[in-house]
């Protein structure tokens, strides 16, 4: 039976040591933000952060004011999420199968998701993450390439095969321009 590539760690992250990392960073005077600053440019009212791990993009998100839903499989860091933001919706699920009854205005899959999902999955999570989508809606993904996980041409094949069109791609969440890079965000429109 296929294993993630996040259940194949050998040192399992623990939410609190995971989201050590982001507030040490913080601390140095980073923007941590990224991802949260990319997803309001498009100036939604609701998100679904798929993937959300221990709720850093979600938890930011709701602090400028947008409606958010945070869904992630792995409990150690929803519990890091539950403790930093109780009042937040924190969602305990697989992204190949989660039903949740709304739909969003943009979905991120920041985080490196798509290199993480169970090998085989991509198209699946793809899809159902996608069906929570307004009409128009907008699905943002950021990922490591060259690993063993999803390329960009599946992953745009894949893209296209759900009905949803190419809206931009850069190499880092401040929009520089992509160029072949070992990183990508891309982000397709709902029709």
């Amino acid at each position: 039976m296929p294993v993630s590539r996040w259940s194949k760690r050998t040192d399992p992250v623990q939410g609190d040591r995971y989201d050590a990392r982001w507030v040490q960073l913080a601390r140095s005077g980073e923007n941590i933000h990224g991802e949260a600053d990319f997803v309001d440019s498009y100036g939604p009212h609701s998100v679904l952060d798929a993937g959300c791990g221990t709720g850093r993009v979600a938890i930011e998100l709701d602090r400028r004011d947008i409606d958010v839903v945070g869904v992630d499989l792995d409990e150690t860091m929803l519990e890091t999420a539950r403790s930093k933001a109780p009042d937040l919706n924190w969602v305990s699920g697989d992204l190949t199968t989660i039903e949740l009854d709304q739909t969003f205005d943009v979905a991120v899959l920041a985080g490196n998701v798509m290199i993480f999902v169970l090998p085989g999955s991509e198209k699946a999570v793809l899809r159902n993450v996608a069906s929570h989508l307004e009409p128009h809606g907008v699905l943002v993904a950021g990922f490591q390439l060259g690993s063993d996980g999803i390329g960009l041409v599946e992953y745009d094949s894949i893209m296209f095969e759900i009905g949803l069109q190419p809206a931009g791609r850069w190499s880092t969440w401040q929009r520089h321009p992509y160029r072949g890079e070992g990183y990508a965000v891309s982000a397709h429109r709902r029709s």
